[in-house]
């Protein structure tokens, strides 16, 4: 959690100096204008620079659209699943036309109490058959070896048999879910979005694109809002003893809308989306006697590494009426930086380079929060 406050600090920091520097003719201190410039105009070769344009946009829309897979609404087969015995479970056996075999029903007793349960050596024990292998068994091969112990002492036994106590299998939700807790594992098929709805849904301040699914020693990133938005079905899970599903907070889904607006600072992100015109809207919009127009900025931090990148940078002309649809349009990420510059553009290309040490300096310090 420091290191991620940090982050953002230094973040700011960096921005509030680049904002003194992107006025031509300002530099950093100790370094002289043009070598500065020269500097950093070295890097956008490791930049993706693009205009916010309708193509733009389109691509955006196109990137988000994923077509539903056919199948269910959960998008996991279930017609062979099957229940299998464990320890603690219970279950109810019954004899038609042998009334000594069943435990008669009882006003103030239930099922489960009268039922048996599965031993800690994973058996149970039926009048005329000790012993039966229950743990790690369906119930269909319960009831075919019960059959089979019967038959020796009664003709043709007619066995019912039915689980009354799912006590075996739990799977745990945790996180930012309305009821946190514990759920069995039952008979019916218990999916991961089953479990998020059992726990009552995600709370206000849930992060609703992705939950993390553990299994073993095993844990995966599920990507939540591509299952509901997108109908990604291949994001579900069937949940077995163990699993754990959690929810984190939505504390680090905002972007940075800094420069000369009215009010700079962080925009949260909520489940719907945030475009531009609604960051720009809500810090106050641009200071109309010293910012440029034309300076809109989106920086988006990338993987040098993976990528080859440094960040992904968006130029937004504002003095054209059509960049007002175009910037409602273009949808924000999570973390993304919104830049407005105060004076004309001399160089386009140096406002970028200025702008560069912001999100090189976060990716430096992301990289060692990653290795602590």
């Amino acid at each position: 959690m420091a290191l991620s406050c940090k982050t953002i600090v230094t973040s700011f920091a960096l921005l509030a100096m680049t904002g003194c520097t992107i006025i031509p003719g300002s530099h950093f201190e100790g370094i002289e204008s043009g070598e500065q410039i020269d500097n950093l105009e070295k890097e956008l070769d490791k930049v993706n620079i693009q205009i916010i344009d309708s193509s733009l946009i389109n691509q955006q829309k196109q990137s988000k659209t994923k077509p539903a897979l056919p199948s269910s609404l959960d998008g996991i087969d279930t017609s062979d699943y099957q229940y299998k015995l464990g320890v603690g479970d219970v279950i109810t056996i019954g004899v038609w036309d042998h009334p000594e075999l069943t435990i008669p029903a009882a006003v103030q007793r239930t099922a489960e109490f009268d039922g048996f349960r599965v031993q800690a050596d994973g058996t149970i024990t039926f009048a005329y058959a000790p012993d039966i292998q229950a743990a790690g068994k369906t119930v269909q091969q319960v009831h075919k070896e019960l059959v089979k112990r019967l038959s020796r002492v009664i003709e043709d036994p007619q066995v019912d048999i039915k689980i009354v106590g799912f006590r075996s299998q739990k799977a745990y939700v945790t996180g930012e879910v309305n009821k946190p807790g514990v759920l069995p594992v039952t008979e019916v098929p218990l999916t991961l979005i089953d479990a998020l709805n059992q726990a009552g849904g995600l709370t206000d301040s849930a992060d609703w694109r992705t939950v993390t699914f553990t299994r073993g020693d095993k844990t995966e990133v599920i990507k939540l809002d591509d299952f509901y938005a997108h109908g990604d079905i291949s994001q579900n899970r069937l949940l077995k003893h163990g699993d754990i599903v959690h929810v984190n907070r939505n504390d680090m889904q905002k972007v940075f809308v800094l420069g000369d607006v009215k009010r700079a600072g962080t925009v949260g992100v909520n489940r719907y989306g945030l475009n531009l015109a609604q960051a720009l809207s809500d810090a106050g919009g641009l200071n109309e006697n010293t910012a440029d127009a034309n300076g809109v900025f989106v920086l988006r931090k990338r993987s040098l590494e993976t990528d080859g990148i440094i960040a992904d940078v968006y130029q937004l002309h504002a003095k054209n009426v059509a960049a007002l649809v175009l910037a409602e349009q273009f949808e924000l990420q999570p973390h993304d930086i919104v830049y407005v510059t105060s004076a004309p553009l001399a160089r386009w290309n140096r406002v970028i380079s200025l702008l560069l040490p912001s999100v090189s300096s976060v990716n430096a310090i992301d990289d060692v929060t990653g290795s602590n």
